[in-house]
């Protein structure tokens, strides 16, 4: 091969190049510009999936690596000031979540089966659109559920079920907050908002200290309504995705489908393990003891 003939490859080298670089561009755009709702599209995170990936990776690898080989000849950190007042900016972030859904349910045609999505610029449209931001929003923050339990040293919490449901959710409210802002995934955001607003109010009166314990006797029920959730929002999604006259996407209903059918079996073993098997084995004791 001659040095012309060398130039000319290296030349159709760049130039293909340069030409895949800009379709790949022109994708980029297509996908996370113009088929995003306008609406979102230049709000906090929603511009492209690099910042919200990111966040979701750097969590994982804390959690699952880095931060337990930081801690391991650390003392446990004492939270309890911190996590007191992270459990009510949770609460007030539920509570307020689930204002907001009622207020939708109330306000707009609701439709058990299907909702449909208000793509316009009216004012109240708008409300619901930075109503599914804040839904996204309290999933980032809830990040820090994991984070504190590393810094605690209390390993035996960070579970695969609970990495799971705490990466997948900002991910998936991402793509809600992006592309489809409203609709259906609302009031099924509303139940699970109220389901947090308990859940961080027990939170928080565990960490009040040993004297609340008592007051504590309704754990196993959080589970339980978790369960029920699920249920719910597996029902609403199948009936959506035979629902006629509906503009929410039937693919998002096969995806919170997967995913909730995913929740409901880990959920489940989860309170079978606990609450079920755990409560077999202290009925079974009980009755050696008293047989003895």
């Amino acid at each position: 091969m001659g040095f012309l003939e060398f130039l000319h490859m290296e030349a159709l080298f760049e130039v293909k190049m340069a030409d895949v670089i800009q379709r790949a561009s022109q994708c980029y755009k297509y996908l996370f510009d113009e088929l995003s709702d306008p609406r979102s599209r230049n709000w906090m995170l929603m511009d492209g999936p690099g910042p919200i990936l990111t966040i979701v990776a750097a969590y994982l690898y804390f959690c699952s690596y880095a931060g337990p080989i930081y801690m391991k000849d650390r003392k446990p950190y004492r939270l309890k000031n911190v996590m007191m007042w992270y459990n009510l900016f949770q609460i007030a972030m539920s509570v307020f979540l689930t204002y907001r859904g009622i207020e939708y349910i109330i306000q707009t045609d609701y439709r058990f089966t299907c909702q449909n999505i208000d793509y316009s610029d009216n004012p109240i449209a708008l409300t619901w659109v930075s109503s599914v931001w804040w839904y996204f929003f309290a999933k980032l923050t809830e990040l820090l559920d994991t984070v504190f339990f590393v810094l605690r040293k209390k390993n035996n919490q960070v579970s695969f079920l609970h990495l799971y449901h705490h990466s997948m959710m900002p991910v998936l409210t991402w793509y809600g907050s992006k592309y489809t802002p409203g609709g259906q995934a609302i009031p099924e955001g509303t139940l699970n908002s109220f389901i947090h607003v308990l859940m961080y109010t027990y939170y928080f009166m565990a960490g009040l200290g040993p004297q609340y314990q008592k007051y504590l006797w309704w754990k196993k029920y959080l589970t339980s309504l978790q369960l029920i959730q699920f249920c719910i929002v597996l029902y609403t999604n199948i009936t959506g995705l035979f629902a006629e006259n509906c503009n929410y996407p039937k693919y998002l209903n096969y995806i919170v489908l997967f995913n909730c059918t995913a929740f409901l079996y880990m959920f489940g073993m989860f309170y079978y393990q606990n609450y079920v098997k755990n409560n077999k084995k202290l009925t079974k004791k009980l009755t050696e003891q008293k047989e003895s």
